[in-house]
C-alpha cells in the first residue's frame, strides 16, 4: 500500500461524504461496500483502487472535474477529458447547442459554463443586454449572475428584483453545496454584497396586475413603457463524460404572458426588417 496516496485520498473522500451529509454507514450501503473498508479508506489505512475511487465519487455525486482530482490524489491518471467547445470531438454537441439557441427564437436563450460565464446567446438576448447600464459588465468574460444582480446591470430594470434575487441566490447556494467550487463561493459572496433592493423593485416599479400564484419564479423586466415577463428552464447534457459538457447549461426563457410573447415576436420582426 502506498501510505502517502492513501493519506491524500482519504480526507478528500471524507470531506465529500460530510458535504453530502452522509454517515459512513449510509455511503457504504449505497456503494455496496463494507463500512469497515470505507473507514480504512478515509483514515488512510487502505489505498482504494481506481474503480473504488470512481464508485465512491459516483455515489457522492462528485462533479467530473473533481473526480479527476480524487483520482490524482489516489495516484491514478484522470479519466475525464476537458475539451474546448470548438473541439472537433464536440462538434455534435456544439451543433445541438446552436440548434437549441437559434430554434428558441424569438425568445431569449443562452449557454453558460459552471461559473455562469456567458458562452453563447441567441439574437433575442441582445435587447435585454441593452438594459445594462454599466458597459464594463458586458466586457468578456460576461457573468450572467453578476449582470442580473449588479446595480449597473439588470437590477434597476427588474420589476420583481427582491423575488428574482432570492431565486438566484438560492440556486447559487445549492451549486456551492454540490460542487464545493471556491470560485462559485466567491461569486456568491460578491452577489450578497450587492444592494438587496433596487429602483426596479422600489417606488418606481411598474404596477403588476393581480394574477393567480406563479407556477415558477418569473423574471419581470421593464423595457420601455412595458414589462416583459419570463419563466425559465435549464437544460443540461445527459450522462456527459466530458468535463466541458458536464458543466455547460442552456438557460431558455419563455413568455409568461401573451403580451410578452407578442412583444418578443415584434422585436424579432424588427430585427429581420433591419437586416433585410
Amino acid at each position: 500500500m502506498n501510505s502517502h496516496r492513501a493519506a491524500a485520498i482519504g480526507p478528500l473522500i471524507r470531506d465529500w461524504r460530510q458535504q453530502r451529509r452522509l454517515s459512513q454507514l449510509e455511503l457504504a450501503l449505497e456503494a455496496e461496500i463494507s463500512q469497515k473498508h470505507l473507514s480504512f479508506v478515509e483514515s488512510g489505512r487502505s489505498q482504494p483502487s481506481r474503480d473504488m475511487v470512481l464508485l465512491l465519487a459516483e455515489h457522492l455525486g462528485v462533479p467530473l472535474r473533481e473526480r479527476n482530482t480524487l483520482l490524482l490524489a489516489a495516484g491514478y491518471a484522470p479519466v475525464y477529458l476537458e475539451r474546448a467547445l470548438e473541439d472537433p470531438a464536440l462538434q455534435a454537441a456544439k451543433a445541438a447547442i446552436d440548434l437549441i439557441l437559434t430554434g428558441h427564437e424569438p425568445y431569449p436563450a443562452l449557454a453558460v459554463d459552471r461559473h455562469w460565464t456567458l458562452l453563447a446567446a441567441n439574437a433575442a438576448v441582445a435587447p435585454l443586454l441593452a438594459l445594462v447600464v454599466d458597459a464594463e459588465l458586458l466586457r468578456p468574460p460576461v457573468n450572467v449572475l453578476r449582470l442580473a444582480l449588479h446595480p449597473g446591470g439588470l437590477a434597476a430594470a427588474t420589476v420583481n428584483f427582491d423575488e428574482w434575487r432570492a431565486h438566484i441566490l438560492a440556486r447559487l447556494r445549492q451549486q456551492v453545496r454540490i460542487a464545493a467550487d471556491p470560485v462559485l463561493a466567491d461569486l456568491l459572496a460578491e452577489l450578497l454584497a450587492y444592494p438587496a433592493s433596487s429602483v426596479g423593485s422600489g417606488s418606481g416599479r411598474v404596477p403588476m396586475p393581480v394574477v393567480e400564484p406563479a407556477i415558477a419564479v418569473p423574471l419581470r423586466l421593464r423595457v420601455g413603457d412595458g414589462v416583459l415577463s419570463f419563466i425559465s428552464t435549464t437544460t443540461v447534457f445527459g450522462t456527459p463524460v466530458d468535463i466541458t459538457l458536464s458543466e455547460l447549461a442552456l438557460e431558455t426563457f419563455f413568455p409568461a404572458d401573451a403580451a410578452t410573447g407578442a412583444a418578443l415576436r415584434a422585436l424579432a420582426q424588427t430585427r429581420r426588417n433591419d437586416s433585410a
